[in-house]
Formats: structure tokens, sequence, C-alpha cells
């Protein structure tokens, strides 16, 4: 039984990582395709009852935050298509997909508020900047220190406020 749950742990990271490729290289179309069939697997064989809340929840702050960071001027996506006029859909879609790991394979990071600060700070700028180099778009000079303070507050508020976490 531990294996079993190690191995589903595993393949949680696993999906959420092909799905972060899928939609920074693939693009917009790409990524409404396999994000969602990713979204409909997570949510038809591993969701707990209820997680399609906090997916949904995670979707909309992911669309307010990125998408009033790109307001502020700090993504350049040339010509790329923006939904809603403020984020291309692949970018959107990473929001989501993170949400998927919070009660499953990052369910443990919660039990340790500081460590998962340190962890938001460091892997979210991480993969805005990896996630820019490959799909050409710009990031302003004070974005990525913003970004490493808003996922350590994420992070955090998933660790003090996270009803479904380890104890």
């Amino acid at each position: 039984m531990a294996s079993r749950n190690w191995q589903a742990l595993v393949l949680n990271a696993l999906r959420f990582e092909a799905g972060w490729l899928l939609c920074v290289l693939g693009g917009s179309w790409v990524a409404a395709i396999a994000g969602c069939s990713l979204l409909a697997w997570h949510l038809w064989r591993c969701a707990r009852p209820g997680e399609w809340r906090f997916i949904a929840g995670f979707a909309l702050l992911g669309l307010l935050i990125d998408g009033g960071l790109q307001l502020l001027g700090g993504f350049d996506f040339n010509d790329q298509t923006q939904a809603l006029g403020l984020l291309p859909l692949w970018l959107w879609m990473l929001w989501p997909l993170f949400a998927t790991l919070v009660y499953h394979s990052l369910a443990w990071l919660w039990r340790y508020p500081l460590l998962a600060a340190l962890c938001g700070a460091i892997s979210g700028p991480l993969s805005y900047y990896g996630g820019a180099l490959m799909a050409e778009v710009t990031l302003a000079a004070w974005l990525l220190p913003v970004q490493a303070l808003i996922w350590a507050i994420i992070c955090v508020g998933i660790s003090y406020f996270n009803p479904l976490k380890e104890q």
C-alpha cells in the first residue's frame, strides 16, 4: 500500500511536469488540449472531495496575479495571443496544473511553513525564468524578485490555511 501511494505521488508530480513542458513549449493550443486533459484526468482519478474548488480558485488567483503583473509591464509576450487580453492561455494554465500538486505530491511541504516559503521563493521565479526562455517571453527586471515574494506568500498561505494538509 505504501509503495502504491508513493507511486501515485510521483505520477502526480510527473503529470505536472509534463503539463508544464507541454504548455510552455506548445503554446496556447497545446495548453488548452493538454492542460484540460491533465486537469480532467486529475479530477476524475486523483482529486479529493472538494479539491476542484481549490483548483478553480487557484486558477482565478493566477489570472489575478499574473494578469496584474502583465498590466504593470512585467511580461512582454511579443505577438502571442492573450486570453482576456491579459495572458496567453499557456501561462494561465500553469496555475491550475500547479494546484493539482497541493494535496498530493506537495502535501508533506505544508507542515513546514518556512520551508514552504523558501521553496516557493526559489522555485516560483525559476519556473517563470525557465518558461520565459523557452517561450521567448521577456520579463521586466523587477518581475523575478516580485515573483519570489508572491510565491513565498502563496506557499505560506497554503501551509497555514490548507484544510486537507497532512497532520
